[in-house]
C-alpha cells in the first residue's frame, strides 16, 4: 500500500460531514422522488457525498505519497481568526431580534464571516470562498429569490479562480439559473421564491 495523506484526510473529512448531515437529517421526511419531502435533497446531497467520501479514501490507499505541506504563519493566524470571528459574528446574530436572529441564519452568519476571514489567504481561498458561496445562497434565498441567491453565490465562488473570466461567469449564472428554475420551480412546484420579495 502507498498512503496518499492528502486523499486520507480529505476522505475522512468528507465521510465525517456526509455522517454529520445524514444523522442531523433524520428528523425530515423523505417523501418520493416526484413530491420531494423537506429532507429528500439533503439524504441525496449527504449520500453522494458519502460515496465521494468512500472514493477518496480507496483511491488515497494506494495512489503513492503526497505529503502535506507545513502551514505557514498567515494560513494558520487568518484560520484562527477565521475561527473566532466567525463564531462572535454568529453568537451577535444569534441574539439579535429579526431575520438575523432567526432560525439557522445565526449559524449562517457565522460561517459566512468565518469564511471570508480565512480566505484572505490565497492557499485558503478555494476552499473558503466557495464555502462562504454556499452559506451566503442559504442566507438570502428567501428574501432575494432563487434568481439572485444563484447569482450571488456564483459570483462570490469565481474569485476563488484566479483565472476565471466574466464571459464564463455570466455564462454560468445563466445556464444554472435556468437549470435550477426548469428542475425546482417548473417540473418539482417546490415553493421557493424566484425573485426578491420586499
Amino acid at each position: 500500500m502507498k498512503l496518499n495523506t492528502k486523499d486520507l484526510l480529505s476522505a475522512a473529512l468528507l465521510i465525517s460531514l456526509a455522517a454529520a448531515g445524514l444523522w442531523l437529517n433524520m428528523d425530515h421526511t423523505l417523501g418520493t422522488a416526484r413530491r420531494m419531502g423537506p429532507g429528500y435533497m439533503p439524504a441525496l446531497s449527504f449520500g453522494l457525498l458519502l460515496f465521494l467520501g468512500i472514493g477518496v479514501l480507496l483511491l488515497g490507499l494506494f495512489n503513492g505519497p503526497d505529503p502535506i505541506k507545513m502551514w505557514t504563519p498567515a494560513e494558520w493566524g487568518f484560520l484562527f481568526a477565521g475561527a473566532v470571528i466567525g463564531t462572535t459574528a454568529g453568537m451577535m446574530a444569534g441574539g439579535m431580534s429579526g431575520w438575523i436572529g432567526q432560525g439557522w441564519n445565526p449559524l449562517g452568519i457565522g460561517l459566512f464571516v468565518g469564511c471570508m476571514v480565512a480566505s484572505v489567504v490565497k492557499s485558503w481561498r478555494p476552499l473558503f470562498l466557495i464555502t462562504a458561496a454556499f452559506c451566503l445562497f442559504g442566507l438570502v434565498l428567501e428574501t432575494l429569490g432563487l434568481m439572485a441567491s444563484i447569482t450571488l453565490a456564483v459570483v462570490l465562488s469565481a474569485f476563488a479562480d484566479e483565472t476565471h473570466h466574466p464571459k464564463g461567469v455570466v455564462g454560468l449564472v445563466i445556464f444554472l439559473c435556468a437549470l435550477c428554475w426548469a428542475v425546482f420551480i417548473w417540473e418539482l412546484d417546490i415553493r421557493v421564491p424566484v425573485w426578491p420579495v420586499f
